[in-house]
């Protein structure tokens, strides 16, 4: 057996480069401990007293699914703003009275008719706009359906429409209308999500598959360009609505209307346009819903399941 070889000493230079290493680690730690306080105490200022909103005056605001709901109020919200408002849907009639409606109230309204899950509609509704109206500057991707009955029940025909409409049509709007506010360094994304994107529903499967899926995408786009290395100022709001009176809902189950009841369009729309022109990231309606959700899932599932079970409130299966 050869003599044994020791292993060499780590020289000083090499001593001094692990301890300036760990020094380095320690001030980033240090420094992201007090930015986290620092962005801790401004949302709780905001809280208490919420950025001034922005002007969306000479705006040109394209909504879709504006026949009805939630897409129609918004329109009147905006129009009363002073926007131009781009009212786009499949339901012509719907969507030329909301219009029409606009301009009577002396606001500035254009009416489109686009399937919006159909990705050429969507571009060559793209083309039109710009060439009537200008480049959309704040864009809100409402349009949606919502099926309720247990998953058993769900066609694959039915699920694909889902996804066709709440999901890839959001991908087909941001394809047409996102690279203008990218290169004018100016521009909103709104996506409509819902509670059901946040937590799963009985009776909803499919729809609450592509409401969490809405959240993904507008998490993971908002990421992409606030890392962008020219410094985009395009702003991206998600809104999680809890059950709101547009007729898609249908047999509401409501334990605790005081609490948790039907939401009047006219609520939904004004929080919407307010989370807006603040820039809010994201917000439920009501906006402690959001809160609630995300403590309880600090807590073990089994609790969570208890509290749910305990407010009882969802939609019944209905055709």
């Amino acid at each position: 057996m050869g003599p044994r070889t020791r292993n060499p000493e780590p020289s000083e230079d090499t001593m001094l480069l692990k301890l300036y290493s760990i020094f380095v680690l320690l001030l980033d730690i240090t420094a992201l401990i007090i930015k986290s306080i620092i962005a801790l105490f401004e949302t709780l200022y905001g809280k208490i007293v919420p950025a001034p909103e922005k002007s969306v005056v000479g705006e040109v605001v394209l909504i879709s699914g504006t026949g009805h709901g939630i897409g129609r109020e918004l329109a009147f919200k905006f129009g009363s703003l002073g926007s131009i408002v781009v009212c786009v849907d499949i339901n012509k009639e719907g969507n030329d009275a909301t219009a029409q409606e606009i301009i009577n109230r002396g606001g500035k309204a254009h009416a489109y008719i686009c399937d919006v899950s159909k990705r050429e509609e969507v571009q060559k509704l793209g083309e039109k706009i710009r060439r009537e109206v200008g480049n959309v500057t704040i864009l809100v991707n409402n349009a949606g359906i919502m099926p309720c009955h247990p998953y058993e029940k769900s066609s694959a025909e039915e699920i694909r429409k889902i996804f066709d409409v709440n999901v890839f049509a959001h991908f087909w709007m941001l394809e047409t209308f996102l690279p203008s506010m990218i290169e004018n360094n100016h521009g909103h994304v709104v996506g409509i999500s819902s509670i059901a994107g946040v937590l799963g529903l009985t009776n909803l499967v499919p729809y609450c598959a592509s409401k969490f899926a809405v959240r993904g995408l507008m998490e993971a786009i908002n990421e992409e360009c606030r890392e962008d290395a020219r410094n985009l100022q395009v702003r991206f709001t998600t809104i999680y609505p809890y059950m709101v009176d547009t007729g898609l809902c249908q047999k509401p189950k409501i334990r605790f209307p005081s609490l948790l009841g039907l939401l009047p369009v006219q609520v939904a729309a004004a929080h919407i346009v307010t989370a807006v022109r603040r820039n809010v990231e994201e917000t439920s309606i009501p906006s402690s819903l959001l809160i609630i959700n995300n403590l309880c899932r600090l807590l073990p599932i089994k609790v969570c399941r208890l509290l749910k079970d305990f407010l009882d409130s969802g939609v019944e299966s209905h055709d």
